[in-house]
Parts: structure tokens; C-alpha cells; sequence
């Protein structure tokens, strides 16, 4: 699971990978490459029979399998079982100045123990390991010659055996208090409340430091805790970077990375949600923002910038970023040129690339403004009034074919009707508006025409029994686009009539 396994995992790793056994320490029982020899090979060895090309001396590396083992056609320098027949264990014990290594010019030396461990290897088979990072993780039993007042559970007896080996002793036991005040910071990142200490303090239960942690794992601030350390890793920042460095709308991600490690996601399920979550078959909302990850890299808005450049820059960049924060591994440099450490060639930093070529985004210019993210409380209230908005269009359009129906009836039923031009008695307006009766009967506004105008028109009789009036509007070539409005484009609207 997300939380306690990588949580652990990295602690422990970082925790044994900085102890390095003292010269009086005894042997591994099992000698392992990764652990024991590699480092010794580095130490000494890898600067001229390394994996750079260009420094190599005598065609010989002492970093693969092949260099050390050797081939059918041209044997290695070591033999598996064979510690006497083995060039390498010849030559780091030799004192002949034309056959020690390293060579006297180099003035450094293996120690006794050092040797010691070569030859315990080269005895036990000569075991290769790759980098670890391509080594599956396999559980390990707990060392078993501990002794259980200093081992309290299985990770400190794996550290009270390699402080051991390295001949250091176990600091004592801290305190109570000391160990709530650590846990609480390591844990959540505060400080413990006072009263949370004194119950600790007086909890005499033998299980109180677990139920301590579980506690503390419990909180809201665990998540928080952790996603700093998981935000500085995918490069999370609420601005875009370069140039202008604007506002990005992408909190929502650092809400789901807290929400993931709060509730213990398993880690498969984490890395998929992030990079390819949108593309997951019947995705949510939470896949859709976890996959806001793609969005976290620097972008450019500079009216200037070539957008095949940046396009490149971004591909770049998120390969940099996926291979160091999930493969662990340094592909940056298989941008230019095949790697001379790492197994990784130049065609795979772009083919890795071109898993991220479908993304699509503007490369230079402003950011899109991404999607709605409602919280439940939202979005019940946006599914009631989204219902609400439904309803009222129904009873709208209802009452729309209603009046086109009762239009068309009307419109029947006037077919036949005969139409009268009444007498006019007089006809006013705002202020500024001058009427001129025309030789057809009509009339024709002009003056000081506003932009919204009121009319009162009196008719000296109306003919007994008219049902209707209908009123006309007439184009006219000195009105704007020859009317019948003042408008720009000739039109006008009719808004009340009593």
C-alpha cells in the first residue's frame, strides 16, 4: 500500500545505504554484489575500467556482467569458485608496481577487509546483480542473532545487524515524550498537543506506541505530511513558470495526492490515475484530476516563443520527470546521447516521449481554464438546479408552441379580414422627436431620436366591431440602411404596446 510501504521502504533504504562496514567488521554471511562489491568496484576500479568509453584502460570493464565473467571467446578476470585463478583477486593483492591495482599512481589502496570480501565472493560464485532499481523487491527474513532488547520489531533488527557489522552500537531508547514529539513531526509535521503527550506518557498498555502510530497514521495531517515530500517530486506549483509565471488553476491534484496517501492507495492505482487517467474506460472526476499531473511542468506564455521548441521542451520535460520519480533512474541524460551508466539508450528517451505525444495543449499561450471540480455538496446543488433549469424550459417551451399555435389559429381566422386605415388625430413622443405625415398617410420620425422612445397615438374613430390593429413599419432611403429603424443596421423593437 501507498503509505506504509513506500514510507518505509525509502526510510529503511536510505538508512542502511549511508552505513558502511568498518574495517574490524565481520563478514556477511552472504556476500551480495549490490551491497558488498559494487561499491568496492567503484571505489577503486570503475574510474579506468568503467563505463566510460573514452577513460577505459585495457578494453576492460569491471562494471557488467560480461567484463567481470567474461564470454566463451574471451574469458573475464574472474572465475566463480576459483579465488586463485581469478585475475582480479591476483592483481588487487600483488605487490609488483607493474601488476597491483589500483596502480601505485593511483595511491589508493584496498583494505584488508575489502579483499577479504572479494574472495568470500569470488568463493560463493561470483553472484552478479544489476542496478537495483531492475531488481524486483523480494521479502527478506529478519536477522535472527539479535537480541530482543535491542530489536523492538523486524526493521530494527535488519538495522541492528548492519550496525553491528559496521561495529556501531544502538542509540538508547528515547524517552516518552522525546518519542512523541518525533513521531508526531516525522508523522504529520506538527508538533504534539500537550495533552496528547500526558496520555501517552501514563499509557502503560505494551501496545501504546503502536496504537500511537496508528493514531497518528489516522490523521488528516499524514496525508498532508506526505504529499510535501510527493508535490517537490512531480514539480506541483499553482503558476505556470516561465515568463509571465501566471496563475494555473491545479490545486485540485494536491488535494487527491493527500486524499491517496489518507486513504492508503495502493500505489499501482496512484500511478495510473496520474499519467493516464483520463484515458481510463469510464473514468470519474477523481481520475480526470489525478491525471492534472500532466499539467505540472513549466509552460510559456512569451509571444515570442516558437511552439515547436516548447512542444519539444514539454515532451522533454515529462520524460525527465516520470523516469526519476517512478523508474528512479537518470534517463535526462538519453536525451543526446545513449546513457554510460544506466541501460538506456537514446531511442527509448523518445520512445517514452511519444507516450505523452496525444496530450493535448496549447504549447505557447495561455493555459486552458481546465474543468469544473464541485465538491459533493456542490454538485447535489448543481444536479438540483440543473433539474430546476429543465423544468422551467419545458413549462417555457410549453407556453412558446402554445403561443405559436394560438399565432397560427389567429392568423386563419384574420385571412379574410378586410383592413381599414383609420383617421389619425395626433401622434407624440419624447422629447426631441419630430413627426412628419407623409403623402401615403404615414409617418415619418426624425429629430433627436434616443436610444429607447415612447409613442402615444390617438385615432379619431375606430370602425365598429375592429378586432385587431396591426401596425407597419416602412423602409425609407435617408434612414440607416434604409430603416425602418434608426439603428445602425436599420432595425428597431417594438417592446410594449396598450
Amino acid at each position: 500500500m501507498l503509505r506504509r510501504h513506500l514510507f518505509g521502504l525509502l526510510g529503511l533504504m536510505l538508512f542502511l545505504g549511508a552505513v558502511k562496514a568498518s574495517a574490524e567488521a565481520p563478514l556477511p554471511e552472504k556476500i551480495e554484489f549490490n551491497r558488498d562489491i559494487r561499491p568496492i568496484l567503484s571505489d577503486f576500479c570503475f574510474q579506468c575500467h568503467g563505463p566510460d568509453q573514452h577513460a577505459r584502460q585495457a578494453d576492460l570493464r569491471l562494471d557488467t556482467l560480461q567484463g567481470l565473467i567474461g564470454t566463451a571467446d574471451h574469458p573475464g578476470v574472474v572465475r566463480a569458485g576459483k579465488p586463485a585463478d581469478s585475475e582480479l583477486l591476483k592483481r588487487v593483492t600483488s605487490t609488483d608496481p607493474e601488476e597491483m591495482m589500483p596502480p601505485p599512481k593511483a595511491s589508493k589502496r584496498l583494505s584488508s577487509r575489502d579483499i577479504a570480501v572479494l574472495q568470500k565472493w569470488v568463493e560463493q560464485g561470483a553472484e552478479y546483480q544489476g542496478h537495483w532499481a531492475y531488481i524486483p523487491p523480494q521479502r527478506s527474513t529478519p536477522p535472527r542473532d539479535v537480541s530482543p532488547a535491542a530489536s523492538h520489531n523486524a526493521l530494527d533488527a535488519f538495522v541492528q545487524a548492519r550496525l553491528t557489522m559496521a561495529g556501531l552500537a544502538a542509540a538508547p531508547r528515547a524517552d516518552k515524550r522525546t518519542l512523541h514529539r518525533r513521531l508526531s513531526l516525522d508523522l504529520t509535521g506538527l508538533p504534539p498537543r500537550a495533552e496528547d503527550v500526558e496520555r501517552f506518557v501514563n499509557d502503560a498498555r505494551p501496545d501504546a506506541y503502536e496504537r500511537l502510530v496508528d493514531e497518528l497514521l489516522k490523521s488528516p495531517r499524514f496525508g498532508e505530511r506526505m504529499a510535501v515530500y510527493w508535490l517537490d517530486l512531480v514539480r506541483f506549483a499553482d503558476t505556470i513558470g516561465y515568463h509571465s509565471d501566471n496563475v494555473r488553476d491545479i490545486t485540485p491534484y494536491r488535494d487527491y495526492v493527500i486524499q491517496a496517501f489518507n486513504e492508503n492507495k495502493p500505489f499501482d492505482q496512484f500511478t495510473i490515475e496520474q499519467l493516464a487517467g483520463d484515458l481510463v474506460v469510464e473514468s470519474g472526476l477523481t481520475q480526470k484530476i489525478a491525471a492534472g499531473y500532466n499539467r505540472l511542468l513549466q509552460t510559456t506564455e512569451e509571444g515570442g516563443a516558437q511552439a515547436k521548441e516548447y512542444a519539444a521542451k514539454y515532451l522533454a520535460d515529462r520524460v525527465r520527470n516520470v523516469s526519476s520519480v517512478w523508474l528512479g533512474g537518470t534517463m535526462a541524460c538519453s536525451e543526446c546521447h545513449d546513457h554510460k551508466y544506466d541501460p538506456y539508450t537514446q531511442r527509448d528517451f523518445y520512445s517514452l516521449a511519444a507516450f505523452f505525444a496525444d496530450i493535448q495543449e496549447t504549447p505557447v499561450g495561455r493555459r486552458e481554464a481546465g474543468m469544473l471540480v464541485p465538491s459533493e455538496e456542490q454538485s447535489h446543488e448543481l444536479q438540483l438546479r440543473e433539474q430546476a433549469v429543465t423544468q422551467a424550459l419545458q413549462r417555457l417551451n410549453a407556453h412558446v408552441q402554445a403561443l405559436v399555435d394560438g399565432a397560427t389559429d389567429w392568423s386563419v381566422e384574420l385571412a379574410g379580414t378586410e383592413w381599414l386605415l383609420p383617421k389619425l388625430s395626433s401622434i407624440t413622443g419624447s422629447d426631441g422627436l419630430i413627426f412628419t405625415t407623409l403623402e401615403d398617410g404615414s409617418q415619418r420620425v426624425t429629430g433627436n431620436v434616443p436610444e429607447r422612445a415612447a409613442y402615444q397615438v390617438t385615432l379619431e374613430e375606430i370602425v365598429p366591431g375592429c378586432t385587431a390593429l396591426q401596425l407597419e413599419a416602412f423602409a425609407h432611403p435617408d434612414l440607416p440602411a434604409k430603416g425602418p429603424g434608426h439603428s445602425d443596421n436599420g432595425n428597431f423593437v417594438l417592446t410594449e404596446w396598450q
